[in-house]
């Protein structure tokens, strides 16, 4: 069984309400998962920009936030 990719991506975007958010990071084995992660936690949204962000988790020592680990626990 092969590992699973996941990739992590980095949106801009204008909420509902009118205001800018940006760099939000939201990890997806592809674009559209990620775009659908973000849909349902920001209903309405308008999406300004996407990027595929590089992911570093060469071993143990890898540098990553709290952020990072939360988002890789509730990779689906």
């Amino acid at each position: 069984m092969s590992p699973r990719t996941i990739l992590k991506y980095g949106f801009r975007i204008r909420t509902r309400s009118g205001v800018i958010v940006e760099n939000l990071s939201i990890y997806g084995k592809d674009e559209v998962e990620a775009r659908r992660k973000l849909c349902q936690m920001y209903n309405d949204c308008e999406i300004l920009e996407s990027r595929c962000l590089p992911v570093s988790l060469g071993g143990r020592h890898a540098a990553l936030s709290y952020e990072d680990v939360v988002d890789l626990i509730v990779a689906e």
